[in-house]
């Protein structure tokens, strides 16, 4: 439900994300065994719209256990760096990284709130700048988000995000056909649901988090004011998981509403270029 932000937000994020590392990493949303033996952990249009990212390095905020990090190393990335605020998640993004004989000059994670990435990450400044999915809404403030991202930005490179689409957030959590819920709210949305949606029925004792809606517009506005330039916003009919009952998963493992239902945009990316002094 809405409601003001309360004080303790991120010590309550914290403990569920760090209660939920080992379910994750156990679990057969994540299938580390067969990451491991070299599955790809990121989505076909990220690989698209990214690029070739062979010789660069790439700083992945809000890293989580860091399967994409680690895809984007085996994509050729020279380095990749890992931030995520929960020190379990971090120490098994270490293991795999050390499980696929990848030392801290290829892959490297630090353990630091997302805001504090400037001062917490080895490097002043990185190639890329990736955040990857589920990543904003647990977040209250974009405009500081995104000036601490684009700050850590090189003239040349470019910030992708991938995310969910907020308009997902506004529907009914049946059927997804009705809008139930404000999508300008700027209120915090406390709650309750035990599990994960690596296993919703995974017993957990961490129950309570805070989250935030981020409306497009907010998301390339305060972008956009940082002086980087949006290259793209592209939006996507498929999502990663069945958010909604009516969902079907096709062969590529994404979900989308029935053919009979109309499309809306469950996910969507932008690209945001700093430019080079030259090009200004």
């Amino acid at each position: 439900m809405y409601s003001p932000t309360p004080d303790d937000w991120q010590d309550a994020n914290r403990a569920r994300w760090d209660e939920r590392v080992p379910i994750h990493a156990a679990s057969d949303f994540y299938d580390l065994e067969a990451f491991r033996a070299g599955q790809d952990a990121l989505r076909p249009f990220e690989l698209a719209e990214v690029g070739d990212v062979t010789g660069k390095t790439l700083l992945h905020l809000q890293c989580h256990i860091g399967l994409d990090t680690l895809s984007w190393a085996r994509h050729g990335a020279a380095q990749v760096v890992g931030l995520d605020f929960s020190e379990p998640a971090v120490e098994t993004a270490r293991g795999l990284a050390e499980s696929l004989g990848l030392g801290p000059d290829r892959a490297a994670f630090v353990a630091a709130d997302v805001y504090d990435a400037t001062t917490a990450v080895p490097d002043s400044s990185y190639d890329i700048v990736y955040t990857g999915i589920g990543a904003l809404n647990w977040l209250p403030d974009m405009g500081r988000w995104a000036e601490t991202a684009a700050s850590l930005v090189a003239p040349g490179g470019f910030l992708y995000l991938a995310e969910f689409h907020p308009l997902t957030d506004t529907l009914d959590d049946g059927t997804g056909s009705v809008v139930t819920h404000d999508y300008f709210s700027r209120e915090a949305w406390v709650d309750e649901t035990p599990g994960t949606y690596a296993d919703f029925d995974a017993p957990t004792v961490h129950n309570r988090s805070v989250e935030w809606q981020h409306p497009v517009g907010e998301v390339v506005t305060a972008l956009a004011a940082t002086g980087l330039r949006i290259e793209f916003l592209h939006e996507h009919d498929v999502s990663l998981f069945p958010r909604f009952g009516t969902l079907e998963r096709g062969t590529d493992g994404h979900y989308r509403f029935p053919p009979d239902r109309p499309r809306i945009p469950l996910m969507y990316s932008l690209k945001a270029t700093r430019p080079k002094p030259n090009e200004v």
